[in-house]
């Protein structure tokens, strides 16, 4: 084309020379291309905003966009994508469900169009399942350049990741704890060439004690890199990491104060501890139709409100840290396919999980954490759609609850109930509730008989010891009885 734009063979030429670089490796040719390269009118449809964000973005990632919906870029994109593509190494702090991930895949992907490598970035989650979403969102960028991306976590066989790694991926994403166990058994694994790294919710990575686990990365990965950190809330060990990690960053603060989006409703109900559980059915009666997101304190209360629901006969699903790793990725993905309406939580979840039909998010056992409080009900109302937060205060739960008041700065409204309408539930509930102890029993006697004839052998959750937690657990609570 005489206007200089890439033509549609020109991009495809583009795209098969990449993909065969990165599929054979240093043999094949390299191709450059300068971040002055004019920009495609889909890029131009990916701004509606400041014409500054398209200026270096390649047409090839522009056209990527164009497929997955991203016509308008968030604000902590608008702030970070060019100072990240002038090559400054960023601390990006923005409300959960702001488009963070897009902020740093487009700047890293660029690069790597320019400069193909294998290992070329690494970026750090707290969860699992976060960390199965940022590589969809690689993958999904870089489909069209054969991008490749290994995903390192726990619960999750070490061989077959190792022979991911073996391969060299050009993005991984992994959890700190497992990717430590990588560098240091297995052979011919290194991040010595790394040019990236990304420490995703950066807060939550070190509130979970992962501070040492950060530290041996650090070492062994080069100085001589980009770092971007995310974070939501900005904490004093974030600043810590930021001063040990980062060289001469610029700061992209969408958010300054712990807030929530705009358009989120929150209410609380303040209700007796014995009736928690009533209430919560009627509130499922009340918003039917909607999506839900109910979190709950510890694994054990969510196994036994999601037995509990189930025998109402509400369509719930659990997701927790004592469920093996394939189990989790089921309930998630079976609650995105919009299979279940219900979905009950631990903390687990609360952090940078984007499902975009959660309508209503309930805490049912209110968060220790007040800033947890942000995480959890931003699993609503995000990308600019509208949602329900509604937060159970029990009078054990009032100075928790003012807390979260203080932090957010507003005092929140009742949720308003019709209590005689409530009572009329309590029989059924209770009938319920006898049953779903009945099973939580009898489901730890089973992994008990389970875990004896097996010899606790296996390779995953065994060897974790999370079999032990659930059956011990509950073994004491039958002993209590």
């Amino acid at each position: 084309m005489s206007n200089g734009f890439l033509s549609a063979s020109s991009t495809e030429a583009l795209s098969l020379s990449l993909g065969a670089h990165f599929a054979f490796g240093p043999g094949a040719p390299a191709v450059l291309l300068p971040h002055s390269s004019p920009v495609s009118l889909s890029c131009w449809r990916l701004c509606h905003g400041p014409p500054l964000i398209c200026q270096g973005v390649t047409d090839v990632l522009c056209e990527a966009c164009d497929q997955l919906g991203w016509t308008k870029p968030t604000k902590i994109q608008i702030e970070a994508i060019p100072l990240a593509l002038q090559g400054r190494d960023i601390i990006g702090l923005a409300e959960t469900g702001s488009g963070k991930t897009g902020a740093f895949a487009l700047p890293i992907l660029n690069a790597l169009l320019e400069t193909p490598q294998r290992l070329f970035a690494l970026v750090l989650t707290p969860t699992r399942e976060l960390a199965f979403q940022i590589s969809e969102q690689f993958e999904a960028l870089g489909s069209s350049i054969g991008v490749q991306s290994a995903v390192i976590v726990g619960g999750i066989d070490s061989m077959s990741q190792s022979l991911a790694l073996a391969k060299k991926p050009h993005v991984i994403i992994a959890t700190p704890g497992r990717l430590i166990d990588h560098l240091e058994n297995t052979k011919g694994f290194n991040l010595r060439a790394l040019k990236y790294l990304v420490m995703d919710e950066a807060d939550r990575i070190l509130n979970m004690d992962f501070e040492t686990e950060v530290d041996k990365i650090l070492k062994v990965i080069p100085r001589d890199r980009k770092t971007f950190l995310f974070s939501a809330t900005m904490t004093k060990k974030v600043q810590k990491l930021q001063r040990a990690a980062l060289k001469n960053p610029v700061k992209c603060a969408v958010s300054s104060k712990y807030q929530t989006v705009e358009k989120l409703q929150q209410y609380y109900l303040f209700i007796p501890s014995k009736f928690k559980d009533t209430y919560l059915v009627y509130i499922l009666n009340e918003l039917a139709g909607n999506s839900f997101m109910i979190f709950c304190s510890t694994c054990n209360n969510t196994q036994r409100t999601a037995l509990l629901l189930r025998n109402l006969g509400f369509t719930a699903i659990p997701l927790h840290g004592q469920m093996s790793q394939s189990k989790r990725l089921g309930s998630l993905n079976k609650f995105k396919a919009k299979a279940r309406s219900i979905l009950l939580a631990t903390d687990v979840a609360s952090r940078g999980l984007d499902i975009p039909h959660v309508d209503v998010v309930v805490n049912f056992d209110i968060p220790t954490h007040s800033k947890d409080y942000i995480h959890r009900v931003g699993r609503t109302a995000r990308a600019g759609r509208s949602g329900k937060a509604i937060t159970f205060v029990t009078q054990y739960d009032v100075e928790l609850f003012q807390r979260i008041e203080h932090l957010i700065g507003k005092k929140l409204p009742v949720f308003p109930t019709q209590d005689d309408e409530v009572m009329m539930l309590t029989e059924r509930v209770t009938e319920a509730q006898r049953f779903a102890r009945m099973e939580l029993r009898e489901h730890g006697e089973k992994k008990k008989r389970v875990r004896e004839d097996t010899g606790d052998n296996d390779d995953t959750e065994g060897a974790m010891g999370v079999r032990n937690k659930v059956a011990g657990g509950k073994m004491k609570k039958r002993k209590g009885r």
